[in-house]
């Protein structure tokens, strides 16, 4: 019997985007913890990833990570209450929460970063020359075709 997915059999683009990003996931996270973040998880990229440099409000967040409004208030709770990020009443409309990375926050966003990229460079060596900086280009410009509207 096949254990394969028939996604995987059919190597759709699916497949193909996400394995490389699941293993890219393992390394980042599972490295955290050496790097002195044990607490963050992958679930926290829906923070971490949509958090803008000056801030951004729940809502705002939970709509960029497609999640609902108390999935990522669960998550900016928790990742408050380690440190990682402050909220506060946003000033433009005290309705509204505003969440900003702190010390703690930024320097793990810059671990994930770097960690990203030494998982990258380990899978461009992988590759025969030049197809990394290929594919990274092709992506770079499929993302930019799905941005416009």
């Amino acid at each position: 019997m096949d254990e394969r997915t028939i996604s995987a059999t059919e190597r759709t683009i699916g497949y193909l985007l996400r394995l490389p990003y699941e293993r890219l996931s393992e390394r980042v996270y599972g490295g955290l913890a050496a790097q002195g973040f044990p607490d963050i998880r992958p679930a926290h990229s829906a923070v971490l990833r949509h958090i803008a440099g000056s801030g951004s409000r729940v809502s705002d967040l939970a709509e960029r990570a497609g999640l609902t409004k108390q999935s990522m208030a669960y998550l900016v709770e928790a990742l408050a209450a380690a440190g990682y990020v402050s909220v506060a009443p946003d000033p433009a409309d005290g309705r509204a929460k505003l969440v900003r990375l702190t010390r703690r926050g930024h320097a793990v966003s810059e671990t994930l970063v770097r960690l990203s990229r030494e998982v990258e460079a380990d899978f461009a060596a992988r590759l025969a020359p030049g197809q990394m900086a290929t594919l990274r280009g092709l992506l770079g410009e499929l993302a930019d075709a799905l941005e416009r509207p």
